[in-house]
């Protein structure tokens, strides 16, 4: 499975993605389910490293700057709250940008490239090296390259810990 090989990387390759892999990578992330269909999301692929750079700075995490791309997941909370109301605005406008994010992760895994999802970041900060229009949200940078480590072994806690049945 492809999302077995997902490892959040943090040292990139300076080598470019193909078109071929960036169209593959925001395909998935436009397939992702959405509350009601609405795909209130957007995808802001960040090649410029003036603008890498000050994602990176926007979250304290230079490794940000250092992948050839970085695609800002965002959110568009009015366009779920025109169907859910607040609940669209607040809670599935940001299930439907994780989805969207997990796409993208399993999908450069899927090509043998890395990722990693950053939230950590100052929102404010994000959106104006995005230069993002009112309204819009960056919930997620995802920096994607070659990577330059190996995937480290990780660890799951193990099901019976996690995973609760209820039969009645």
């Amino acid at each position: 499975m492809a999302l077995l090989q997902r490892f959040s990387c943090r040292r990139f390759a300076p080598a470019p993605l193909t078109d071929s892999e960036m169209g593959h990578l925001l395909e998935a992330a436009r397939w992702a389910p959405s509350a009601g269909n609405v795909q209130p999301w957007r995808f802001v692929a960040v090649t410029s490293p003036r603008r890498r750079q000050s994602l990176a700075r926007s979250a304290g995490q230079e490794f940000v700057a250092d992948a050839p791309v970085v695609i800002a997941v965002c959110a568009v909370p009015e366009e779920s709250a025109r169907r859910y109301g607040e609940r669209g605005r607040s809670l599935y406008v940001l299930q439907d940008t994780a989805a969207a994010t997990q796409n993208i992760l399993i999908a450069a895994s899927e090509l043998g490239l890395a990722s990693c999802w950053v939230g950590a970041f100052d929102e404010a900060s994000a959106a104006k090296a995005l230069g993002l229009p009112a309204g819009w949200r960056p919930v997620a940078l995802v920096p994607v390259g070659h990577p330059l480590e190996a995937p480290p072994r990780r660890e799951r806690r193990p099901a019976t810990e996690i995973v609760i049945f209820l039969t009645d």
